[in-house]
């Protein structure tokens, strides 16, 4: 009488592999994809950051001259060991001495037709009546 030898045949050795050649490129292509998404996320935090320290200097420089910056403007700045692109937008409201600010932030100046934040506020011109 024949023993039966243990192990596994070479169909379902085969079977096996095409089920790891099938899932392996799926997972591969899923971690790729979280690990794009964590550096967008990372990008955008930073770029807000960006923002509101413009922002912040924007309102202690119309605070120190009494004035609302009124145009455009842009630059570049450094944070986080890189540079970004920032533009300014200032415009008057119907309001009288009340100002719209956007800023918008990107990675780089060609970028700025599609920033990675946008920053919008509203501002009051400090008048010396009160």
């Amino acid at each position: 009488m024949r023993r039966r030898a243990r192990g596994f045949t070479l169909v379902e050795v085969m079977v096996a592999l095409a089920v790891v050649a099938v899932a392996l490129p799926a997972l591969m292509t899923s971690i790729y994809q979280q690990t794009d998404s964590t550096a967008y996320l990372r990008d955008k935090s930073l770029a807000r950051m960006v923002a509101a320290n413009k922002m912040a200097e924007l309102r202690l420089l119309n605070a120190a001259a009494a004035t609302v910056f009124v145009g455009k403007d842009s630059g570049s700045i450094e944070l986080a060991g890189r540079d970004w692109a920032w533009a300014l937008d200032s415009t008057t409201t119907e309001i009288p001495n009340f100002f719209r600010l956007e800023i918008i932030v990107a990675g780089s100046e060609e970028e700025l037709s599609n920033p990675l934040f946008t920053l919008a506020a509203f501002v009051a011109q400090e008048t010396g009546d009160g």
